[in-house]
C-alpha cells in the first residue's frame, strides 16, 4: 500500500501528509486495481488507516476484512509501524495474530522477548470446494540496517564518519537479516503445528523483503528430509510443505494441465521468465510471493485446485503515468488464479 494513511495524519515525519488530491488519487488507484483484477482474497502491507481501507474494500464487494494490530501513533498525528490486513469475498471465520514459540526462539539464541517486526495475521477463510483455509499475510523485516549512525556526533573526522557508517551498515544489515530469517522460521514452525492440528490448507502471501533463493528464506520451501525413508517422506512430507505459486504455474504449463488454455499451447516448450516485483536503482528482484500447500499442486494426487494463471501487476513501475500512478505503490502486485482440477 506504500504508506496508506488518511490525511491530515502524517507518516513517519510531521510534514509527510497527503493532500486531499493525493489521497483521492491513491484511493482511486487501489479501487481501479480491485475492479480490474477482482481478487477473491487479497493481502495488504503498509496499512496505517485500517478503518479507511475496510470502507474502501467493502464498497468493492469485500464483506470480510481482518486486521490484528494497530500502527503506533506519536504526537497525536504522526504514524509509525504500519500493519498488515486481509480482505475476502468469502467468510472469514477466525482471525489470529501468529505468535512465535518462545522456547524455540530461545533455543535459536534469540532474545527472550523476540517478536515479529510486524504482526502476522492468520485468517481462516471458508473457500468453495475446499472448506476452511488458513491464509497468512506477512511483511517480513526489511533489509534496512537496524543500526543508525548518530548524526549528532559532529566531532568525527570524514574518515571516522565513513568507518562508523560502514560498521553500522555491516552490523545493522546482518541484524535485519537475522530478524527476517528468524521471522520466517518461527512462522513456518507455527504453520506446521497449525496444519497438524487442523489439516487446513495453507496460503502464505506478502512482502518477504528477500528473494526465496538466497538462503535466508529458502527453508520456507523445504521439501526434503535427511535420514527419513522415501516411503514415509512421500506419504507425509508434502502435506506440511509450501510451494512457490510461480513454480506450480510453470509445472502446469509444462505438463499442459491447463485444459483449453491457448496460452498454454503458445508457451509450450518455451522458457517463461518471472517478472520482478521491486526495482532499486538499476537492479530488480522478486520480493513478493504467494506460497501454497499441496491442495493447490496439480502434481499432488489429492489436490483439488491448480495454479492456472500467475500475474505481476507492474505497469505503475515500468511505465508510470503520473495522473494515474502518482500515488500508487513501490511494489508489483502478485496474483494467482486457482481453478478446480477437472
Amino acid at each position: 500500500m506504500f504508506n496508506y494513511l488518511e490525511p491530515p495524519n502524517a507518516f513517519y515525519e510531521f510534514e509527510r501528509i497527503y493532500s486531499a488530491q493525493q489521497w483521492q488519487k491513491k484511493q482511486h488507484w487501489i479501487t481501479d486495481y480491485l475492479r480490474e483484477y477482482q481478487p477473491d482474497i487479497i493481502g495488504f502491507q503498509e496499512v496505517f488507516s485500517t478503518e479507511s481501507l475496510q470502507k474502501l474494500v467493502l464498497a468493492q464487494g469485500y464483506d470480510y476484512f481482518a486486521v490484528i494490530d494497530q500502527p503506533h501513533v506519536i504526537d497525536d498525528f504522526i504514524y509509525q509501524r504500519p500493519v498488515v490486513a486481509i480482505a475476502s469475498r468469502y467468510p472469514i471465520v477466525d482471525i489470529k495474530a501468529v505468535k512465535s514459540n518462545t522456547e524455540l526462539a530461545q533455543a535459536l539464541g534469540l532474545a527472550n522477548d523476540f517478536s515479529f517486526s510486524r504482526k502476522v495475521v492468520r485468517a481462516t477463510i471458508t473457500v468453495p470446494h475446499l472448506g476452511n483455509c488458513d491464509c497468512y499475510v506477512v511483511h517480513f523485516k526489511s533489509k534496512r540496517s537496524m543500526i543508525e549512525l548518530d548524526q549528532q556526533r559532529q566531532s568525527l573526522s570524514a574518515e571516522q564518519t565513513i568507518i562508523e557508517s560502514l560498521k553500522a551498515q555491516v552490523a545493522g544489515s546482518w541484524g535485519s537479516t537475522i530478524q527476517r530469517g528468524s521471522e520466517a522460521t518461527l512462522l513456518m514452525i507455527e504453520m506446521i503445528e497449525r496444519r497438524e492440528a487442523t489439516g487446513n490448507p495453507m496460503i502464505l502471501m506478502g512482502d518477504f523483503n528477500n528473494t526465496l533463493t538466497d538462503g535466508v528464506l529458502n527453508h520456507l520451501l523445504t521439501n526434503t528430509l535427511r535420514f527419513v525413508s522415501h516411503t514415509d517422506r512421500d506419504a507425509y512430507l508434502a502435506k506440511y510443505c509450501l510451494n512457490d505459486a510461480w513454480n506450480l504455474f510453470k509445472v502446469a504449463l509444462a505438463n499442459e494441465i491447463i485444459d483449453g488454455d491457448e496460452a498454454s499451447e503458445a508457451n509450450r516448450g518455451k522458457e517463461i521468465s518471472r517478472t520482478p516485483t521491486h526495482y532499486f536503482g538499476g537492479s530488480s528482484s522478486v520480493l513478493d510471493y504467494i506460497l501454497l500447500s499441496c491442495e493447490f499442486d496439480a502434481s499432488y494426487h489429492d489436490s483439488l485446485y491448480q495454479v492456472s494463471a500467475y500475474d505481476t501487476y507492474d505497469r505503475h513501475l515500468i511505465n508510470p503515468i503520473f495522473e494515474r500512478d502518482g500515488e500508487s505503490t513501490d511494489h508489483g502486485i502478485v496474483s494467482v488464479t486457482l481453478t478446480l482440477r477437472s
